[in-house]
């Protein structure tokens, strides 16, 4: 099923039973004492929390996140009803786009930051900018 990302998808709507078969567990160091542990499938939609009404999906253009740990072609589900705080990563509308930002508060101000260290980008002051929703996770497609 092809979800059209260009526009916020609600995922409530997803035909329940997607599940994707767990064949074991893998150690990102030394061996995984829990290597002979198998369960028998999980549902992405129960995993990522999809199946709510306020959750969303948006494709992240550009690299203005990469040391937030959100690169180019990155997949992020959005939460709408998660009260944005200092820190969060957002989904903000900026200039009537969608932009993916970090929530910071500094001296009373809130502003909306890029991550990226090897590209300069102005921060965005958030009074009058709409704050669509709150970043809960990503998913990359590590074979880039």
């Amino acid at each position: 099923m092809l979800l059209p990302i260009m526009q916020p998808v609600p995922l409530a709507d997803l035909p329940s039973g997607i599940q994707v078969r767990i064949i074991g567990a893998a150690g990102a160091g030394f061996p995984s004492p829990a290597q002979d542990w198998e369960d028998d499938a999980i549902s992405l939609i129960e995993l990522l929390r999809l199946d709510r009404a306020a959750s969303f999906v948006f494709r992240i253009s550009g690299g203005s996140m990469v040391d937030a740990g959100i690169y180019d072609n990155d997949v992020v589900v959005v939460d709408r009803d998660t009260r944005p705080a200092d820190g969060h990563i957002v989904i903000a509308i900026v200039d009537g786009g969608f932009v993916c930002r970090q929530l910071c508060r500094r001296q009373g101000q809130t502003w909306l930051e890029a991550r990226n260290a090897h590209q300069r980008y102005a921060p965005t002051a958030a009074e009058g900018i709409e704050i669509w929703g709150v970043v809960r996770t990503g998913v990359r497609d590590y074979r880039r």
